[in-house]
């Protein structure tokens, strides 16, 4: 028997991009363990990935390029060669520019991998070819505004052991980041530091808060509002710090004035006294970290959310000393352009707002209109906003996509041709983090499962089938690799050591920043009826998104699509725990199984993981369909915006699609 092991790591949109040791039995990956050595890792794996082995042969492993057979969405497909897939790919791409110019044509990719390859390196084809492009994000979008303006959102998270508060606000570390709580029980370890985790629902990370405030969804910014009034008018802002550091405070403290603790604790559902003592708590503990998560932002009004928090960080004079600040994430550590190469372009081309996928494919007033799309990396029948319309989209007949995947999900149905992609312990690559400093390599353990190709060679044999002759076009995944590394790290370090540590690339803090919100501080959206909850959509603990959702083993341990209500909630809808529930609004309907639960605010409701369609055999399962049609003026959609009527249903059996 032979056996070796290789330094990877976990490929997944996760702040902990986690280091990982494979070991190999007769060319079989029989265990993937989390590198002891690894200063973030630890040498523990989450919940998600802990038998990630177990993916490179799952039963629905996609092994073999495909063709279309049947209507769209239906997934019905034959078997091809790679010869015919590519030369297909060629021809119809190449008609369409002839048509239409390179400008129909649309690449569609996320941080299904955050590898530099996997993720980035396609684009160096579609930049080659003209095509549109994509800006902004799915996730986050209002914190990239943020530090675009100069905005410090992160630092170096192995600082928080010095912290002496730890304020966890909207983010359930436990189960999306669990490595970060590593530094959080140092800080309580050796500082005392206490921790409070700000949530409307109780979480196991508010579980394992010293405290749990709960508050009503999109009432984040007015708790922000009240805490900043409350600083100021005790005198216990760090004034010398946070005049140098505002280039408005003097209108800050304006607009702060009239968010006194009583109005504040009426919109959060929260006590006033508590508004009060947070207050107090957050600017007498020095250092203290604001720890963010993504989902608050996800309303119409989440740039001025991050705002708010950097105000909270820039009047205590966190940032000042070590283990404080405002922490959502730490990148970027690469050089993207290295990597996408967007100087192959001829001329600049169009961009469309990547969470309006829907909309740029049913606009019929386009031109040219999109007519070929490559999507990787993203499950957008599922992920995105709106995604009725982004199934309509994609079911054009007139519409050529191409979908490069690891399993056959909901998008991949629409496709014309479907690519199989390598996973993570079949190809080389390298990857950064947002929620630490450490760059990690990903050695191939394994050789591919049937004609799986990592991203880099589908580039290189598309860009040869297609007579483009730019050398970017045919460099090694190696060579990609190393182009996109800080300046004065080796990939041949990196190769050997698994991981470096590197400062952030590509961000410079403004020497002042500006504090006030444009257009005010914005109210919690209302309900547009008598009756209808707010819908928040958690991520949970098997599933990363959509990953996973297909996978036995996750979907046992999630147990079931299911939606949690307050007790009072359900009492008053004659609801019972453990019932099945129909949830709808007038953009659809999904089937769950109710939860009651105590520490939830009334008025709202919670349905955690990205249940979809072809993984669950249930056409209603993805949450998406319910969420609204609605942006930030930065471009994040309005996720948590989503009111939805709550019903009794016997069963969801017999339902239609």
């Amino acid at each position: 028997m032979t056996s070796q092991t290789v330094k990877g790591c976990c490929p997944l949109d996760c702040q902990d991009s986690c280091s990982w040791v494979a070991q190999v039995e007769n060319g079989r990956v029989v265990r993937v363990v989390g590198a002891p050595d690894h200063p973030i890792t630890r040498g523990v794996l989450c919940a998600k990935v802990r038998d990630y082995e177990t993916r490179l042969d799952a039963p629905d492993r996609l092994l073999h390029p495909l063709l279309r057979r049947g209507p769209k969405g239906r997934g019905l497909f034959q078997r091809i060669t790679w010869d015919e897939a590519v030369s297909h790919i060629a021809e119809r791409y190449g008609a369409i520019i002839a048509h239409h110019g390179g400008e129909a044509l649309l690449p569609v990719n996320f941080a299904g991998s955050l590898g530099v390859v996997q993720r980035r390196a396609l684009m160096r084809l579609f930049h080659a070819l003209g095509a549109s492009r994509f800006h902004g994000s799915v996730c986050g979008q209002s914190g990239n505004a943020l530090a675009a303006e100069g905005h410090a959102l992160g630092f170096d998270p192995e600082e928080v052991a010095e912290s002496r508060l730890v304020l966890l606000w909207g983010t359930n570390l436990l189960t999306t980041a669990p490595h970060g709580w590593h530094f959080i029980k140092a800080a309580r370890e050796r500082h005392g530091a206490r921790v409070i985790c700000i949530d409307p629902r109780r979480t196991r990370t508010a579980a394992a808060s010293d405290e749990h405030i709960s508050i009503q969804p999109g009432s984040d910014a007015v708790l922000a509002a009240g805490l900043a009034h409350v600083a100021l008018r005790e005198g216990l802002a760090n004034l010398n710090y946070a005049q140098a550091a505002a280039s408005d405070f003097d209108a800050f403290c304006e607009q702060v004035a009239p968010w006194t603790p009583e109005r504040v604790a009426g919109l959060c559902g929260i006590g006033s006294d508590a508004v009060v003592r947070l207050a107090r708590e957050l600017a007498g503990a020095r250092p203290a970290v604001i720890r963010a998560g993504i989902a608050p932002q996800q309303t119409r009004r989440g740039e001025a959310l991050v705002r708010l928090l950097s105000a909270l960080s820039v009047l205590g004079g966190h940032p000042a000393q070590r283990g404080g600040g405002l922490l959502i994430e730490t990148g970027p550590h690469f050089h993207d352009a290295r990597v996408a190469r967007p100087d192959l372009m001829s001329a600049p081309t169009r961009s469309f707002d990547m969470a309006r996928l829907g909309e740029t494919l049913t606009n019929e007033a386009l031109s040219p209109p999109i007519k070929g799309l490559m999507i990787w990396g993203t499950n957008p029948a599922v992920t995105q906003p709106d995604t009725a319309r982004v199934r309509q989209g994609l079911s054009r007949e007139d519409l050529f996509t191409v979908v490069i995947e690891h399993v056959p999900t909901d998008t991949a149905a629409f496709a014309d041709i479907v690519l199989p992609s390598t996973m993570q312990l079949e190809h080389f690559d390298v990857q950064g983090a947002w929620g630490h400093h450490y760059i990690s390599v990903n050695h191939p353990a394994v050789a591919p499962r049937g004609e799986a190709k990592s991203h880099g060679g589908i580039l290189r044999l598309l860009a040869r089938r297609m007579g483009l002759t730019e050398p970017a076009l045919q460099e090694s995944d190696e060579e990609i690799a190393e182009a996109a590394l800080p300046v004065g790290m080796e990939l041949g370090a990196l190769k050997e050591r698994g991981w470096i540590k590197c400062s952030p690339v590509g961000f410079t803090p403004a020497p002042k920043v500006r504090l006030c919100v444009g257009d005010g501080v914005p109210l919690p959206a209302v309900a547009p009826s008598l009756g209808h909850l707010q819908l928040l959509t958690p991520k949970g603990l098997f599933f990363l998104n959509t990953t996973f959702a297909d996978m036995p083993r996750h979907q046992q341990s999630a147990g079931r699509p299911t939606l949690e209500m307050s007790r009072g909630d359900a009492e008053m809808r004659g609801l019972s725990d453990g019932g099945m529930v129909e949830v709808r609004n007038t953009r659809g309907s999904i089937c769950a199984h109710l939860t009651v639960v105590d520490a939830m605010q009334r008025g709202v409701v919670a349905l955690p993981g990205k249940w979809w369609n072809m993984a669950t055999a249930r056409p209603w399962s993805a949450v998406n369909d319910l969420t609204t049609p609605a942006w930030s003026p930065a471009g994040q959609p309005a996720y948590n915006e989503t009111f939805v009527e709550v019903l009794p249903l016997p069963s969801c059996s017999d339902r239609g699609s």
